[in-house]
């Protein structure tokens, strides 16, 4: 079935950039909507960013302005540059196509297939 395969994680201190990768197949990777999620130790996943087929981008109130979403359909991939990262930043962080027909951008369950995670870490 599909598969994602998270990239370009690592360690960076407070102030520095990452940029993420994913990709994809198992696809039409070009009609799909695609999310980042992260989970840091002793919290719940939650929502990062997303981008449409078309290239609309939807983010988390707390990586506004300091994280973008893109995706390049001809490479099936989808990134995501951080900048400004912050120790609160610090998580794994998981790539995931959204389910077609799906009710929204930002919950778990609108997204039905995820990579296995790429460790960010943010030192202060």
């Amino acid at each position: 079935q599909v598969q994602l395969v998270e990239s370009g994680g690592g360690l960076v201190q407070a102030g520095g950039s990452l940029r993420l990768s994913c990709a994809a197949s198992g696809r039409t990777f070009s009609l799909y909507a695609m999310g980042w999620f992260r989970q840091a130790p002793g919290k719940e996943r939650e929502f990062v960013a997303a981008i449409s087929p078309s290239g609309g981008t939807y983010y988390a109130d707390s990586v506004k302005g300091r994280f973008t979403i893109s995706r390049d359909n001809a490479k099936n991939t989808v990134y995501l540059q951080m900048n400004s990262l912050k120790p609160e930043d610090t998580a794994v962080y998981y790539c995931a196509s959204r389910k077609r027909g799906a009710s929204d951008y930002y919950t778990d369950s609108s997204y039905d297939y995820w990579g296995q995670g790429t460790q960010v870490t943010v030192s202060s």
